[in-house]
């Protein structure tokens, strides 16, 4: 196919084969997204929209000019505009029973990493679970909650949500974490204070060399991620997940994601709920010691 083919019928910008090849590569390497042949009508939709707003005409010259002027700002608008967010509170509810169980039997202060943040609906959802675990709103946790995109993250911290967004939860979840907007609010509903005073935002990138990340946590939640990573970028960040995690932590994935098939340092505990196997094998034998007894 020649480097330069036709415009397709209708579309607004020059886009051929080789650009959606490049910009796959480009958010490979960036920030370890690995985009199907079947999303070449997303790219186009998506990235078309930077050079409407940057002022480019072909797909060519607005990548040549993301290379060449190697713009921190315009590279974090390429990856927001080609990374996906959909979550909603309480998403994989029968995540949250196990995670109030854990936080009941492990140590505090208890620390816990929400690795893709999105817009705030999972780590708000953690803070819940813990709030009603300690029958607290100042419960014994501290969460870090971190995600690629900053738009998604600006979203997260200002804990502002139409209300259809809360609608399904209980009547009394509503009124103990959330406050009913009210005049030109109306229709909204904004995260309480307290709620929002046990989660702290960082936008973090998966695939940089070193992550601002020193203490170890009883919790991570990974979820509905690693879907977007082939699996040798799979492998390399489960295996960067072990040493941020206290012995018995708990590792949450997303319900199409496997990490078996991807790193042997991990025990599945539940339905996509994991541990370290070290720390399962020696759980297993303390069993076998006690029932000796």
């Amino acid at each position: 196919m020649a480097k330069h083919e036709a415009q397709d019928e209708g579309r607004e910008f020059d886009f051929t084969a080789q650009d959606f090849a490049r910009v796959r590569k480009l958010i490979y390497q960036h920030a370890g997204i690995s985009l199907s042949e079947a999303k070449t009508d997303m790219v186009y939709s998506r990235v078309g929209r930077r050079l409407r707003i940057m002022g480019f005409t072909t797909f060519k010259d607005y990548l040549d000019n993301l290379e060449n002027e190697n713009s921190a700002d315009e590279w974090e608008a390429f990856t927001n505009a080609l990374t996906t967010n959909l979550t909603s509170f309480f998403r994989e509810e029968h995540h949250f029973p196990i995670l109030a169980e854990h936080l009941q039997s492990v140590k505090t202060p208890i620390r816990i990493w929400c690795s893709a943040a999105s817009t705030g609906e999972e780590p708000y959802t953690i803070a819940m679970t813990a709030c009603e675990a300690f029958g607290s709103m100042r419960p014994p946790v501290e969460i870090i909650a971190t995600d690629i995109d900053t738009n998604v993250l600006a979203t997260a911290s200002r804990g502002v949500y139409p209300y259809e967004r809360v609608s399904r939860l209980s009547l009394e979840r509503r009124k103990q974490f959330f406050q009913k907007g009210s005049g030109k609010h109306e229709g909204m509903v904004r995260v309480r204070n307290e709620l929002k005073s046990l989660i702290t935002f960082h936008q973090l990138n998966l695939l940089e060399q070193q992550w601002p990340l020193k203490e170890t946590f009883d919790v991570i939640f990974c979820r509905n991620v690693m879907i977007y990573f082939d699996k040798p970028t799979q492998a390399k960040i489960l295996s960067r997940f072990v040493p941020l995690m206290k012995p018995d932590a708990l590792l949450f994935a997303g319900h199409s994601e496997n990490f078996l098939y991807v790193s042997d340092a991990f025990h599945l505990r539940g339905k996509t709920v994991y541990d370290l196997k070290q720390h399962a094998g020696k759980s297993a034998t303390n069993r076998l010691a006690e029932a000796d007894l």
